[in-house]
């Protein structure tokens, strides 16, 4: 059961196909994250507590992935929103810059949030510590969340280690880290 200590909201970002094998950018594991995060999302849904999916749409004719009118820029079916779950569109990687997340969220009086989602260094990260700037009390799901391998200066970082170093890093201040099972 999910404890209501305040009120709160699962906030799923971007589990969407292209991130998917496929997909015009797979992340590493992601089917196993989306599984976590569909476990998560029931266990919202058995308690009626509210759920805001966010999608990613690049509507830039150069875009390479999330393109508008593509299968890849659709939610995937694991995490599908139901009809009368939010889902709101962004264009950059923060879900509150330029959407109405923010106000959404304090029209129902949302203190916490509980998030998953995909791109862990990306869309996650720039999503977790906006909430967090914002007065949030944040719960970010780890196992909920999947993440590309990177390269930087010629360094090459594989997707698991790339995932560690931005939850390492939101956990330092800006969320507490939690795998599904241990969400309570």
């Amino acid at each position: 059961m999910i404890a209501a200590a305040m009120p709160r909201a699962l906030v799923i970002v971007d589990i969407q196909n292209d991130y998917f094998p496929g997909g015009a950018h797979p992340l590493h594991e992601p089917q196993a994250a989306a599984a976590c995060a569909r476990s998560v999302l029931e266990r919202f849904r058995a308690e009626g507590a509210p759920v805001f999916h966010i999608q990613h749409i690049w509507d830039e004719p150069d875009a390479p992935f999330m393109r508008p009118g593509t299968e890849g820029v659709e939610i995937h079916p694991d995490v599908a929103p139901l009809a009368g779950e939010p889902l709101i569109h962004k264009d950059a990687p923060n879900a509150f810059l330029r959407t109405p997340l923010e106000s959404r969220l304090r029209e129902r009086d949302i203190d916490e949030l509980v998030v998953c989602g995909m791109m862990t260094s990306m869309c996650v990260d720039a999503t977790v510590r906006a909430a967090a700037d914002l007065g949030f009390t944040v719960t970010l799901v780890h196992d909920a969340c999947a993440a590309p391998s990177l390269s930087f200066g010629g360094v090459e970082v594989a997707a698991p280690a790339v995932h560690a170093a931005f939850l390492g890093a939101l956990a330092m201040g800006y969320a507490s880290v939690v795998d599904a099972a241990s969400l309570s």
